[in-house]
């Protein structure tokens, strides 16, 4: 089977790589993106999570300067994800994002993290009950911003009024939620309702239950699921423990990624390629439906914030082996060749 690379939405980290740290390197990132390309991925937006504004700007700016620099970022990371730090600080929101450091919404903070970066932040996640997230919402939105909800205690009006100023998308849906909520009326009732919305999902059986993402991607609909990572700088790694966006977590050997003694998730060791099996052997999508969730759905959830930042990805394509590993992938004059592996 052959169709285009892979393309994540969510990527905090990989292979060992912080995108959060304010002293990451152009080696680094290669180092880090040399792995996702293997794994399929031709595209993705590092991902930046909440922080003091000051500390926010220098993560964005060691990060950008990182892509600038290094050999596949130019190709491969068009721009990036702001997660944060207008998130609902509260227990069972917040997830492993500091509350401390969670602000009301402000366009104008966005555009100030933004200003010399040679890349555009393309993505913010917010929670637009929060003061200001709906002015926000409309504000990031006419500047050609994708707005997703996440972390957030929204329920149907607010999320209706969201998708009014603008939003369109979901931050995986199903977590950055309390474990206790209203059975019907709640945040993912709510944004699985609204129809403007599209929806990532993280497919690694810890985050949502195999049988649940089956329920969430059926009421969502398969043309508006996305499958993303929300990897962290211990996915493709060996478990252990690394920092994180300035905090320790720890990977477990079944794949979880923790704060130490926490319960809560600290994003994911997911690798995309991965997650595209598992939907597959779950029995939720085919091959070619459960690809398009990694690939063409989510180029669509962005399509519009690359147009009006003037960006055009380089043409892309995958090999997959019978058992959907990656043999060879191409994108733009950039090719490898895997087969080796995919037949192991």
């Amino acid at each position: 089977m052959r169709t285009a690379g892979l393309v994540d939405l969510q990527v905090n980290g990989f292979a060992g790589v912080d995108f959060n740290s304010a002293a990451i390197t152009a080696a680094e990132l290669d180092r880090a993106l040399e792995a996702m390309l293997a794994t399929g991925v031709v595209t993705c937006l590092p991902t930046v999570i909440t922080a003091h504004p000051h500390e926010l700007q220098a993560r964005l700016a060691a990060l950008d300067a990182a892509v600038s620099q290094s050999r596949l970022g130019p190709l491969m990371c068009p721009g990036y994800h702001l997660e944060g730090p207008f998130l609902n600080p509260a227990g069972g929101y917040a997830g492993c994002h500091p509350p401390g450091a969670m602000t009301p919404a402000d366009a104008e903070l966005v555009a100030r993290l933004e200003t010399g970066l040679r890349r555009p932040i393309l993505m913010v996640t917010l929670a637009p009950e929060m003061a200001g997230g709906i002015a926000a919402t409309a504000a990031l939105a006419a500047r050609g911003k994708v707005v997703a909800i996440g972390h957030a205690a929204a329920e149907f009006d607010i999320v209706a009024a969201a998708a009014d100023a603008g939003a369109t998308l979901s931050t995986h849906l199903g977590n950055g939620l309390p474990q206790q909520m209203h059975k019907l009326v709640n945040p993912l009732f709510a944004q699985l309702a609204e129809d403007r919305l599209m929806a990532g999902f993280i497919a690694d059986g810890i985050h949502i239950h195999p049988k649940a993402l089956k329920s969430l991607i059926r009421a969502k609909g398969l043309a508006r699921s996305i499958l993303v990572t929300d990897a962290v700088v211990a996915a493709g790694a060996a478990p252990g423990r690394y920092s994180f966006a300035g905090m320790p977590v720890d990977l477990a050997a079944d794949g979880s990624v923790r704060q130490p003694g926490g319960v809560s998730l600290a994003g994911s060791a997911l690798r995309l390629d991965e997650a595209v099996r598992n939907v597959v052997a779950w029995g939720i999508a085919t091959p070619e439906e459960a690809v398009a969730m990694a690939s063409t759905h989510a180029l669509a959830a962005i399509a519009g914030a690359l147009e009006t930042a003037g960006i055009v990805l380089p043409e892309s394509a995958i090999d997959w082996s019978p058992e959907l590993r990656v043999a060879r992938l191409r994108v733009g004059d950039v090719t490898r060749d895997f087969a080796a592996t995919a037949a192991a």
